[in-house]
């Protein structure tokens, strides 16, 4: 019987490798997995739709749905997911030392519709006291300073009303103006360099992890950051498409994790983190065996605080039910 031959680029992943190596087949198909950076990923899938599967931020599927003919399926396949505490630098010299401190300061996001940024918002307007509307927003690039008119031209900042927002200058960068003190604090999903060179600038939350487990354990939300995506034309050529590969993304992720969390336990350092196999012990003990579920239903809540944070900042044109933004083959996983 033959298969049909689909291109997905995704980045390497534990999660996605056995996919890359061949040892996961998804039925019916002959995949030609692409091991592309995300940035690179992103921006060649929503240009050009250039590949018939892709890894995509969540921030940018969700706005893709406010096209009239929306390009992308998703099925709900999480290939990257992080904390965000992380994420929140500031200029020691901003008087910022409790989250709240941050209201009536300058804050520099990457793209408005940045899903690590959509979701530090989110939580520190719900959890924190925070309001959107309590900051000035300053967008443009964290480093490089060419692309700052490729950012104004592509980011359209769409934005609920009272939300104060401002383009960077023509040249400069979130993380220099940070470091300066040009403005008070960053959110980005990637640091700084101004921080990694030890400079003036400061995580908020320096006992990052700590504070991480303590919101997890509060809330059962660990910020989904990355989707699966079928281009339109493939999904309603192949709709048997959509399921065939939420199962072997399924089967490529138990592999990942039997041979992490086992091969750990026979006394081999299968990965370089010294600590990994009490990183995964740590998280059996707040959420179960399967701490990185697929699928709608142990996901709802995540899915749900998202779209509605991408909804109140303005990303999103309405708000949705989880299973109606993925394969309806998919939608009861």
């Amino acid at each position: 019987m033959s298969r049909v031959k689909l291109t997905l680029a995704c980045y390497i992943y534990d999660r996605t490798l056995p996919l890359l190596l061949g040892k996961v087949q998804p039925e019916g198909i002959e995949l030609n997995y692409l091991p592309l950076w995300v940035q690179e990923t992103f921006s060649r899938m929503i240009k050009n739709r250039e590949f018939e599967i892709s890894e995509m931020s969540f921030g940018g599927y969700l706005e893709s749905l406010n096209s009239p003919n929306p390009p992308f399926v998703a099925i709900p396949v999480f290939p990257s997911k992080m904390f965000r505490h992380r994420s929140i630098y500031i200029n020691k010299n901003s008087g910022i030392n409790d989250p709240k401190d941050l209201r009536g300061k300058r804050v520099g996001v990457p793209e408005w519709r940045q899903t690590a940024a959509i979701w530090i918002k989110g939580i520190l307007n719900e959890y924190y006291g925070v309001p959107y509307d309590s900051v000035t927003y300053y967008v443009g690039p964290l480093e490089n300073k060419e692309v700052s008119r490729r950012m104004a031209e592509t980011d359209m900042l769409k934005v609920k009303q009272g939300i104060k927002i401002e383009r960077l200058p023509q040249g400069k960068t979130l993380s220099e103006m940070l470091d300066k003190g040009e403005i008070d604090a960053v959110y980005s999903a990637q640091a700084p360099s101004s921080f990694l060179r030890g400079s003036n600038v400061k995580r908020l939350f320096e006992n990052y992890r700590e504070t991480e487990i303590e919101f997890y354990r509060k809330t059962e939300i660990y910020p989904i950051m990355h989707i699966i995506v079928i281009r339109r034309d493939i999904y309603e050529k192949y709709p048997w498409v959509a399921y065939n590969l939420y199962k072997a993304f399924e089967e490529a992720k138990n592999i990942a994790f039997n041979e992490i969390y086992n091969v750990s336990q026979f006394g081999v350092a299968y990965m370089f983190a010294p600590w990994i196999q009490n990183d995964f012990e740590i998280m059996r003990s707040i959420s179960g065996d399967d701490f990185w579920p697929y699928g709608v239903s142990k996901n709802y809540k995540t899915i749900e605080t998202f779209i509605r944070y991408s909804y109140e900042q303005g990303i999103i044109d309405k708000m949705y039910n989880p299973r109606e933004i993925f394969a309806k083959e998919t939608q009861d996983t």
